[in-house]
């Protein structure tokens, strides 16, 4: 907005301050030295103005000197000479874009620094230092002339000597050639994908996988239709290459369409309306063959090991949601397997068999790349999978089970641990998804067992025709040269010093029978077991002692009542509970309970309100009316109602139709760090009384067991004296 002023013609009767000239002189600067001609014409347009006076002004905008605008000559910007034009960065924006002005502004500012590169090359030669055109540097020669001219290029890179970076480009997944691709024509493709595109009914694939209902549906929407649309759910929606293969083998049809997770699926031109019976679901690749030649091979390097890893250990499972291989079907293994044995183990000789947690997690991250080798879907008779792992961990010592979806009534404890049970392996993990058997440091394979068995089998048979032969040659010395009465053979570690201990103690054998023995060990065990528990009884009453004395120190006294308080009648109360009952603002009491921090909190309410709700967490009323009537002793109020609410109980407490703000409140009461103390002590003292009380509960019924089995002896001695 431009500042104009207008004046009226009585402020300007007396042009006594319109100067002569634009620039006055230094002298003429002040206005009051400005001379004026009071008999000079009037010019309805004088130079010092503004703008161009208006047809309806009869008058001209007079303005001071120095705010004058002279529209006659225009600005312009003076050039300054080459020789003092600094140059423009070649990074800095460049105005025009990338049109050809922008273009040759580039180009130019290039060859400017191009000569001022050279110029500084002649005037250097006698400095050792070589200032290439790559290589501009800090300003070590000195040159004061030119440090305003070639300051900003200095310890710079040009844009063309940046290094240049290596940049990764995210590979484009290649499209996978299905087989409709490959059988279908072109235009009969295009017509097919146009109505799958319309469709909007679907079949339902659940955790379950594709089973033999969603197959017979499939065929049912084929006999009024060569397009049949199918949705899947969890898991097989992760992976719809592994989806679309499987549909493609069991319905013997072709996917032409996908998107997301639903395939459309065409019958073919030559559908029958049977059920198709398709080759060998899985077949692993044949070795070498004479007549036929080497079949080419198949698969990424990792299938094919894995392959080989899981042949020969069972069916595989089709409806495989993973990328391949595909794993053994535990459940078309043999529920129970004829003479099976857990493995036999033998402990390293150094070293422990536990795993450590640093040994734990590597086995953990080994197993997580791994191919998973079996899937499982029932919870019992697993002797076949067990038989199955055996074989496997004699070629990997980890065994990974992933648990079928879909499946009611799955328990992962409880296959985990029938298998360790079975196997007599070591848990790595278990949870919903998988488990995984690691065969453990004491594992032996088949193979090394029988090996071990054998040598320990010759051992003992080599241990005994030591024996025999040296209790030979004892009794050959024996028979020909009788010793002296005073000397005599020693008999330590032979097997007559076995077999005379054995006549010695079979009398005492035949006086005891086994089932006096066993009754004298049951009464041992239960005879340590009440010493036991009488010892832990005796820990937890001393920490109950304990305790009382830390709560005994805690202890206060509440304000008795006073004796004069205020009576409200039963109309007064009614209403005085139901105001309470529809108020917002409300003070919560904790676990802290009663202390000095609460009644001052009433007291804050009461100077706003007459009566305030307090809501305590209490489920014993006895405590509930406890509290109360601390509230009202020490705060002064009357108590009004204790209401039930849906969350803990809601305490009304009026403050009286006298009420005056204390100025000092009661200092018998607990700090709030106090009453958390005491708070945790009344915790404390509580469930060590629980257990204390479990302890006798044992200990008694420990007891009772030990008379029964007193009384049943002695009625078993009366029976046989």
């Amino acid at each position: 907005m431009s500042a104009t002023m207008f004046l009226t013609p009585t402020m300007l009767s007396k042009p006594s301050n319109i100067p002569k000239t634009l620039n006055p002189s230094p002298q003429q600067t002040h206005p009051k030295s400005i001379s004026t001609n009071k008999n000079q014409d009037f010019n309805p347009n004088p130079s010092n103005s503004a703008t161009k006076t208006a047809p309806w002004m009869n008058t001209p905008l007079v303005l001071e000197p120095n705010q004058v605008i002279d529209f006659s000559k225009p600005k312009t910007r003076k050039k300054s000479p080459d020789n003092n034009k600094e140059e423009k960065t070649l990074t800095q924006k460049v105005s025009g874009g990338r049109g050809k002005h922008a273009m040759k502004k580039i180009l130019y500012s290039i060859d400017n620094l191009e000569q001022e590169s050279q110029e500084l090359e002649d005037t250097q030669k006698h400095m050792e230092f070589d200032l290439s055109l790559g290589k501009l540097g800090d300003n070590k020669f000195g040159d004061n002339n030119n440090d305003g001219k070639n300051k900003k290029w200095f310890g710079r890179k040009l844009p063309w000597e940046r290094e240049e970076r290596m940049v990764f480009r995210r590979m484009k997944r290649e499209k996978t050639v299905t087989a409709a691709d490959m059988s279908l024509d072109d235009g009969l493709l295009e017509r097919l994908r146009g109505e799958a595109r319309k469709m909007r009914s679907w079949v339902k694939v659940k955790k379950a996988g594709v089973n033999e209902g969603v197959v017979e549906q499939i065929r049912v929407i084929w006999n009024s239709n060569e397009l049949a649309m199918v949705k899947f759910d969890v898991p097989l929606c992760r992976n719809m290459d592994r989806a679309r293969e499987i549909v493609e083998i069991k319905t013997g049809g072709l996917v032409v369409w996908s998107k997301k997770d639903t395939l459309v699926i065409y019958r073919g031109c030559d559908y029958r309306n049977n059920k198709h019976v398709t080759g060998t679901l899985y077949q692993t690749v044949g070795g070498h063959d004479d007549k036929e030649g080497t079949l080419p091979v198949q698969g990424s390097l990792f299938e094919r090991e894995g392959d080989r890893l899981l042949d020969g250990l069972g069916p595989r499972f089709i409806d495989w949601w993973m990328p391949k291989p595909l794993p053994v079907d535990a459940d078309l293994l043999p529920e129970v397997v004829p003479g099976y044995k857990p493995p036999s183990r033998l402990y390293p000789l150094s070293g422990r068999s536990k795993l450590t947690d640093t040994e734990l997690t590597h086995l953990r991250k080994q197993a997580y790349h791994l191919p998973t080798h079996f899937v499982l879907g029932r919870n019992r008779n697993l002797q076949g999978l067990a038989a199955a792992i055996l074989k496997l961990w004699g070629k990997c010592h980890i065994a990974k089970i992933a648990v079928k979806w879909g499946i009611p009534n799955t328990s992962n404890e409880q296959m985990a641990s029938e298998l360790k049970l079975l196997t007599g392996g070591v848990l790595l993990l278990r949870n919903k998804f998988y488990i995984i058997l690691y065969r453990g440091k004491d594992f032996l394979p088949p193979d090394v067992a029988e090996v071990v068995i054998n040598r320990e089998a010759e051992i003992k048979s080599f241990q005994l025709q030591e024996e025999t032969i040296r209790a030979n040659r004892v009794e050959m010395f024996d028979y020909l040269d009788q010793p002296s009465s005073d000397v005599s053979t020693s008999t330590i570690g032979t097997l007559k010093e076995f077999q005379t201990i054995q006549s010695e103690h079979e009398g005492f054998k035949a006086g005891i029978s086994e089932a006096e023995m066993r009754l004298e060990a049951e009464k041992l065990k239960l005879e340590k077991e009440i010493r036991i528990q009488e010892h832990k009884y005796l820990i937890l009453k001393m920490k109950i002692n304990k305790a009382s004395k830390e709560l005994a120190k805690l202890a206060w006294e509440p304000v008795e009542p006073n004796a004069d308080r205020e009576i409200i009648t039963s109309e007064e109360r009614e209403s005085l509970r139901k105001m309470g009952l529809k108020m917002d603002s409300t003070l919560v009491l904790g676990r802290r309970g009663v202390f000095d921090g609460v009644i001052e909190g009433l007291h804050q309410h009461w100077k706003h309100r007459e009566i305030v709700k307090v809501v305590t967490m209490q489920r014993v009323f006895s405590r509930i009316l406890y509290t109360a009537q601390c509230l009202e002793a020490e705060s002064g109020g009357v108590l009004v109602s204790i209401e039930k609410m849906k969350l803990g109980y809601a305490i009304i407490i009026y403050r009286g139709k006298n009420y005056k703000r204390p100025s000092k409140f009661s200092r018998n009461l607990l700090t709030k760090r106090e009453a958390l103390q005491k708070s945790l002590e009344m915790q404390r003292i509580g469930s060590l009384k629980f257990f204390a009380n479990m302890r006798q509960q044992a200990i008694y019924e420990l007891k009772c067991k030990l008379d029964a089995l007193k009384y049943a002896d002695m009625a078993e001695n009366k029976l046989i004296s």
